[in-house]
C-alpha cells in the first residue's frame, strides 16, 4: 500500500465530534446521517477525510428570518 488513508476508531470519531461512542453506532443502525464507515467483521473503522467531510456538510448558516 503506497498511500493508506488514515482510519479512526470509533471512539475516536466519538472524540471528533463531541459525541458517545455508542451515538455512532445509533447511526449506524438506523442510516441517521450520511457518515461512511469500513466494516471488516466486527470491526469498524471511519476514514478521516470522511469524517472531516461530514463534519463540514453539517455547518448551518443563521440567517436571521422567523421560520414562520
Amino acid at each position: 500500500m503506497t498511500n493508506p488513508k488514515r482510519l479512526l476508531t470509533p471512539q475516536e470519531v466519538a472524540d471528533i465530534l463531541k459525541v458517545r461512542k455508542n451515538t455512532l453506532a445509533t447511526w449506524r443502525c438506523s442510516g441517521r446521517y450520511d457518515l461512511p464507515y469500513i466494516k471488516v467483521g466486527r470491526v469498524v473503522r471511519y476514514e478521516l477525510e470522511s469524517v472531516t467531510k461530514f463534519m463540514s456538510q453539517q455547518a448551518m448558516a443563521h440567517t436571521g428570518k422567523a421560520a414562520w
